[in-house]
C-alpha cells in the first residue's frame, strides 16, 4: 500500500509517498480502508521539528482524522464488521491507504453523512463542540472564534449559533480576503474582522472566546474579554499571562486538548458525537471542504493548511480515482 512519511524535518516538500506492507490490527484496533483524511495544523507543524531542532521520532508518518470502511478486526474488538462504515483519528499513518485506528476513538457513521462531513465531525466537531461546553456558553452570551474559517473554527461558529449565543465575531487573518468573510457570514457570523482590527480594539467586549491561534492573537483576545468572560485555549502557543490581570478583570483561561477530553470524559465524548451526528442531518451543521486533494499532493494540502489560506477543511484522498 501507499503511505505518506517524512525522513528529515522541514516544510510541506519533506513529505513523501512509499510503499509498505498492509499493517495488521493488534488488539483492541481496527484496520480502515481510508476514504479521506483530514488535515490539521498541528499535526502539519510536526515536518518543522521543534524550536530546537527535535521533534518527532523520524521517519514519522503523520496522523489524521480518517473515514472509510473496516477491513479488518483486531482480537478483543466486538461490535464491528468488516465493510462498515467508520470516522476515526489515527495519531500516526493516516496519509495511507489503510490504517489500523483505536475502536474506542472509532464511531460508525450514520446513512446520510457523506465521507466529507464524517471525516470533520470525528475531530473538528468533537472540538468545536468541545471548546464552547468547557467555556459554559449561556444562550444570549457573546462569542469570539479566532481561526474561524479553519476546519474547527468554522464549526465552532456554526454551534455557537446552534447553543443560542446573541452575537459571534468570527476572526481571520489579515489577508483573508473576500471568501472567508462572506463564508462565515454564511454560516452564522455576525461580525467578520481581522486580526489587526483586533488588536486595535475593533471588537466589542465579549463572554467568551475560543482560541486557536495563540502568541498576539490570544493577548489581544484576553483584551477583547468582558468581566467574567472566559477564554479557551485549544490549539498554538499561549501568551504570558499576568494572573493578576485575570484577577483584576474576573476572566478565566480555561486549556483544552482533545486527547485528555476523549480518554478521561467517553461517555461525554460519545453524547457530544451523537449531538454533531443529529445536528448534521438536521442541516444545521454544516461542515465546508476547502480542497480535496490526491494521495501524491499531501505537500500541497500541507501547504494550504499552513499557509490559512483555507475556508474549511483540506482533505486528502489515497485511493487513485475517489478525488
Amino acid at each position: 500500500m501507499r503511505m505518506v512519511r517524512f525522513h528529515t524535518y522541514g516544510g510541506p516538500e519533506v513529505l513523501t509517498v512509499e510503499e509498505t506492507p498492509v499493517p495488521r490490527p493488534a488488539e483492541g484496533e481496527l484496520l480502515v480502508e481510508v476514504a479521506a483524511v483530514g488535515v490539521n495544523l498541528p499535526v502539519v507543524r510536526l515536518t518543522r521539528g521543534g524550536p530546537d531542532g527535535a521533534g518527532v521520532p523520524l521517519p514519522h508518518a503523520p496522523g489524521g482524522d480518517v473515514v472509510g470502511r473496516v477491513a479488518a478486526v483486531g482480537a478483543g474488538v466486538t461490535g464491528w464488521e468488516p465493510g462498515r462504515r467508520v470516522a476515526a483519528l489515527a495519531p500516526t499513518g493516516a496519509y495511507a491507504e489503510y490504517v489500523p485506528v483505536s475502536a474506542a476513538l472509532a464511531a460508525p457513521v450514520p446513512g446520510g453523512v457523506d465521507d466529507e462531513a464524517a471525516v470533520q465531525m470525528v475531530r473538528g466537531g468533537q472540538v468545536a463542540l468541545g471548546v464552547l461546553r468547557a467555556a459554559g456558553l449561556q444562550g444570549g452570551e457573546s462569542v469570539l472564534v479566532t481561526a474561524a474559517a479553519g476546519g474547527v473554527g468554522h464549526l465552532s461558529v456554526q454551534l455557537a449559533r446552534t447553543i443560542g449565543a446573541a452575537r459571534v465575531v468570527a476572526a481571520i487573518g489579515p489577508a483573508a480576503g473576500a471568501a472567508k468573510t462572506d463564508a462565515l457570514r454564511a454560516v452564522g457570523a455576525d461580525q467578520v474582522i481581522t486580526y489587526d482590527e483586533l488588536s486595535a480594539g475593533g471588537v466589542e467586549p465579549v463572554d467568551v472566546v475560543l482560541d486557536g491561534v495563540g502568541g498576539e492573537v490570544q493577548r489581544a483576545c484576553l483584551e477583547a474579554l468582558a468581566p467574567l468572560g472566559r477564554l479557551v485555549a485549544f490549539s498554538g502557543a499561549g501568551a504570558t499571562v499576568d494572573v493578576n490581570e485575570l484577577r483584576m478583570h474576573s476572566r478565566t483561561i480555561i486549556g483544552f486538548a482533545m486527547a485528555h477530553f476523549a480518554g478521561g470524559r467517553p461517555e461525554v465524548y460519545a453524547e457530544h458525537r451523537r449531538e454533531l451526528w443529529d445536528l448534521h442531518l438536521q442541516g444545521r451543521l454544516r461542515p465546508l471542504v476547502h480542497r480535496v486533494l490526491p494521495l501524491e499532493r499531501s505537500p500541497d494540502a500541507h501547504r494550504i493548511v499552513e499557509g490559512r489560506v483555507n475556508v474549511g477543511k483540506v482533505l486528502v484522498r489515497p485511493h487513485a480515482g475517489h478525488c
